[in-house]
């Protein structure tokens, strides 16, 4: 076995962040903007509900997908560009088609209760 648990819960969860059309929607303008937005720019961009928005971005911060930070009263949405990295190399390792030296790692984020962040550890 090239994974253990810890490793195949964690792609897991990455996988299952990325099996919703509206999330990858998300992602892809997030990437393509390559700026931070807020949810008022993304929910104008992509044409669904702010509360519809925002629930998918909690869960795309919570794999670490999406990078959140505040900005006086509102909070700037940006894509992780290190999930660019890490999440191939994720895929090729479930599949079998890397050794497990090779694959990518979870970096915590260091704060209690936080979820691991798709980083290539380092």
């Amino acid at each position: 076995m090239k994974i253990d648990r810890a490793s195949a819960r964690t792609y897991a969860r990455w996988f299952q962040a990325l099996a919703d059309p509206t999330r990858l929607v998300i992602c892809n303008l997030l990437a393509d903007e390559g700026r931070p937005m807020t949810v008022g720019e993304i929910v104008e961009a992509v044409g669904i509900g702010q509360s519809t928005v925002s629930h998918h971005l909690k869960l795309l911060a919570e794999v670490g997908f999406v990078r959140v930070t505040p900005h006086g009263t509102s909070r700037l949405h940006r894509f992780n560009p290190r999930c660019l990295e890490a999440f191939p190399t994720a895929a090729e390792l479930v599949m079998g088609r890397l050794p497990r030296t090779q694959g990518a790692r979870c970096v915590p984020e260091g704060r209690a209760g936080q979820p691991p962040r798709p980083e290539l550890a380092g």
